[in-house]
């Protein structure tokens, strides 16, 4: 056990030597042939490390000091392997530029853009994906149109991250605070704040303070910010209104999460709306399908037709706000999706719309809902329910026409989920239904002919490789055969309540008892 955390350490310094070069003026030694060999092999020899360490539980045998030491230099590997994810996804998003058309890196391998590539090959999320691509374009060199090559735009940090002694949030900490300012500073100004934070960063000041997390050089950075682009820099309304914006956040039991900025004005005509709905004294009687609330008042004022309303200040707001949606939702001067009004749809399985313990989905989220709110929401204008067989089916929807009739986009939309290229979660809101069959060749316009595909897909359905079918109701895709060399056959997987079904028969199949064997 002595020792394991310097073993690693060796093991990594030996790889820098060949490959990275990180110890001496060499640069790169190894061929670029080579190179993809050479990792391959420290790939190996590091899975190899990982599996004794985790499989002998020997991390947990460490003494204090050495389960610190190996904890350093497990962070060291992640920061130059971070670096070589960052190499090669600025290569990826540089040979998936837009200005090279049909030529794109991207476009060649059936995908939209460099992220939807990066994601597919390493299976990584768009946000990483995304993140890794600019932070190779604030730390890689640039070429200008003409092809004269420009300095990397954070040069210290492109040296810091390629030495290995600075991680991805500290990057992210530096380039997205100083980033959007520096067309307003001094290029001399803005070096210099940059020089300090990465010191700060890797503990390399004059002061010989320790390096600061990646929290302390946001911080930091933020400071700098104040000091090179001052509020005063940018008049009140126009600072205020790069900085609106509302986020939305994941489904946890049921709540989804709302932070934001959001302008005066608008403000005050949302408490305008609240106040309207919430005033106890003065109540619109002329429209009986007004919804108004009351605070609490003493029974004696009230009434018995008005009982208190024990809901909080925050829960009315809630309320009120959940208002508003639905009147805009069943206005006739709100904008459509596609030709159709923006409608939530219910689905549920036709034997869980009258169990108690039923289940419903909300489509566009894959948000859960019990089987009492599908019930309740058939009163909503602005709710479409679609009732399914246990196969995930569509029951009775179809028509010969030509164009999908707005209950059968609405129909695709709540069986499919998003766009059924996988990996591609464009909302199927926001998508073209594609005919599987082509009309032209005969293909009804029917559910069962039918599935979403945003913009980019349809449009190169035909060329990408990637191919569709409709079988038993149910979409299936198979990949081109440079991403999937088996041509396996899948079904679409953007819909959470088939999922569910799926894995409701698999678990079914397991518990049938096996057939006895004769004789």
């Amino acid at each position: 056990m002595d020792g394991y955390p310097q073993k690693l350490a060796l093991t990594w310094g030996m790889w820098r030597v060949n490959v990275g070069g990180g110890d001496h003026d060499g640069g790169m030694t190894t061929a670029p042939d080579d190179l993809l060999e050479t990792l391959t092999r420290l790939d190996q020899q590091l899975s190899d490390a990982v599996h004794d360490t985790l499989d002998d539980d020997r991390v947990r045998a460490l003494g204090d000091d050495e389960l610190l030491a190996l904890t350093r230099v497990v962070e060291s590997l992640g920061r130059r392997i971070d670096a070589l994810r960052i190499a090669a996804a600025g290569q990826v998003d540089n040979r998936s530029r837009s200005e090279l058309g049909e030529d794109r890196l991207c476009a060649r391998n059936g995908c939209i853009n460099a992220v939807d590539l990066l994601c597919r090959v390493t299976g990584v999320s768009a946000v990483t994906a995304r993140a890794r691509a600019r932070y190779a374009r604030a730390t890689g060199g640039r070429a200008t149109l003409t092809g004269q090559s420009l300095p990397a735009p954070f040069p210290a940090v492109a040296a810091a991250l390629t030495s290995g002694v600075i991680g991805v949030d500290s990057i992210a900490a530096i380039i997205s605070v100083l980033g959007p300012i520096t067309d307003r500073c001094h290029p001399a100004q803005l070096a210099a704040a940059e020089t300090e934070l990465v010191a700060a960063a890797t503990g390399t000041g004059p002061d010989g303070a320790p390096p600061c997390t990646a929290d302390d050089t946001r911080l930091q950075a933020k400071v700098w910010e104040l000091i090179l682009d001052p509020d005063g820099t940018l008049p009140k309304d126009q600072h205020a209104a790069r900085n609106r914006g509302l986020h939305f956040g994941h489904e946890n039991g049921g709540l989804v999460p709302v932070n934001g900025n959001i302008l005066t004005e608008v403000y005050e005509q949302f408490r305008l709306l609240y106040d309207a709905h919430t005033n106890p004294r003065v109540q619109d009687r002329t429209r009986g399908e007004a919804v108004a609330f009351r605070e609490n008042v003493d029974s004696a004022d009230a009434g018995e037709d008005v009982p208190p309303d024990p809901r909080t200040r925050a829960q009315k707001m809630h309320d009120v706000f959940a208002t508003i949606l639905h009147v805009a939702a069943r206005s006739t001067e709100t904008p459509t999706i596609g030709g159709a009004p923006p409608a939530v749809i219910v689905t549920i399985n036709a034997d869980d719309l009258n169990r108690d313990n039923g289940v419903a989905f909300l489509n566009g989220t894959n948000c859960t809902v019990p089987a009492f709110v599908a019930r309740h929401t058939a009163c909503n204008a602005g709710t479409q329910h679609m009732i399914v067989a246990d196969n995930g089916r569509i029951i009775q929807l179809g028509t010969p026409n030509r164009t999908f009739t707005t209950q059968q986009r609405r129909a695709i939309i709540a069986r499919d989920g998003e766009c059924a290229i996988p990996g591609c979660h464009m909302p199927a809101t926001w998508c073209e239904i594609h005919h599987v069959t082509p009309h032209a060749k005969g293909g009804p316009t029917h559910t069962d002919n039918g599935v979403p595909l945003c913009w980019w897909h349809h449009r190169t359905i035909d060329t990408s490789g990637w191919e569709i079918r409709i079988i038993n109701g149910i979409p299936e895709i198979r990949a081109p055969r440079n991403l999937d060399p088996t041509r396996t056959w899948h079904p679409t997987t953007g819909s959470l309540h088939r999922a569910q079904n799926r894995l409701r028969q698999r678990l079914a199949k397991q518990r049938e008892p096996a057939t006895p064997r004769t004789g």
